[in-house]
């Protein structure tokens, strides 16, 4: 059987390896250009179609995939002249796979309806190497016909893909999890930065606290980088700041006074603008030993 059409929006680090994942499939792609111009360059090498708007990607397309940084990054390129809802086809999916806002993931659903076309979150887990060999998590939301439509494609690209509820579902789950994440990965970054002042060695703190039940694979990968020197987690400072953030804006929007969120959110942002954007989250243990003055 033929594979449908698939338009592709937004090719960084995950988008692109997801890409390279559905042309591997054979999947036609149709896919326009942004900020990671390599990456569309190489898709296009592969035998995608490159169109310069995102009205043109609907158009040509029988389901849209977005994998975008942010809510205003998603809603730039569904709204206006030159956006999806102005090519998007009747009984088409558009599928967002970032991490956004549940309430604007809801307005969006609500246009693609008058549309005729259906809009699903779909939020991920792992990482880009995962995305590759189509093992990625997939928490996908929305209209359940729409996602037994789509569930072929979810399949192709991941290895767990679950149905948890309406539209907004997915995206709620995927902060609540980022936020729970985040805060996990500061806290020991900054348990590590503590251990150097009081001249207690990273190893010997990690291997008393993994042998209990505060193990876990958070833990693991801020270890990489404090004890290992290695990467750890691939997702960047300024990325777990807009979750944090994210989350703690749809706390205010449920008139829920978040707690914890505050301490993270607080961290991150001040490791951003001290120039760590781009560092990985668990290099949040060199912001804290330079903040303390340790290692």
């Amino acid at each position: 059987m033929s594979k449908p059409q698939i338009g592709f929006i937004g090719l960084g680090l995950m988008g692109n390896a997801m890409v390279e994942r559905l042309q591997s499939l054979s999947y036609p792609l149709t896919v326009m250009a942004n900020r990671s111009r390599a990456n569309v360059e190489a898709a296009v090498a592969r035998g995608a179609v490159e169109v310069g708007t995102a009205r043109e990607v609907a158009a040509a397309s029988e389901f849209v995939l977005l994998c975008m940084d942010t809510s205003a990054s998603v809603e730039a390129r569904i709204y206006g002249p030159d956006g999806v809802l102005e090519g998007v086809r009747e009984g088409a999916v558009v599928i967002d796979f970032g991490t956004s806002l549940p309430g604007s993931t809801k307005k969006i659903g609500e246009a693609m309806a008058e549309q005729g076309a259906a809009y699903l979150d779909a939020p991920l887990g792992r990482t880009p190497a995962h995305a590759v060999d189509g093992l990625l998590n997939i928490m996908g939301a929305g209209d359940q016909a729409a996602f037994a439509k789509a569930k072929p494609v979810l399949d192709d690209l991941g290895e767990n893909v679950f149905h948890v509820g309406p539209l907004g579902a997915g995206h709620t789950l995927k902060l609540i999890n980022n936020f729970f994440g985040m805060t996990t990965a500061c806290a020991m970054s900054e348990a590590f930065a503590m251990a150097d002042l009081a001249g207690l060695p990273r190893e010997n703190l990690y291997k008393v606290m993994a042998a209990g039940p505060l193990h876990s694979g958070m833990m693991d990968f801020v270890k990489a980088h404090a004890v290992d020197g290695k990467t750890g987690i691939e997702f960047s400072i300024t990325n777990a700041r807009k979750d944090v953030g994210y989350y703690t804006q749809m706390a205010d929007d449920l008139s829920a006074p978040s707690q914890m969120s505050h301490s993270a959110k607080n961290a991150l942002g001040l490791a951003k603008a001290d120039g760590r954007g781009d560092h990985m989250v668990s290099s949040m243990v060199d912001y804290f030993a330079d903040l303390f003055g340790g290692k």
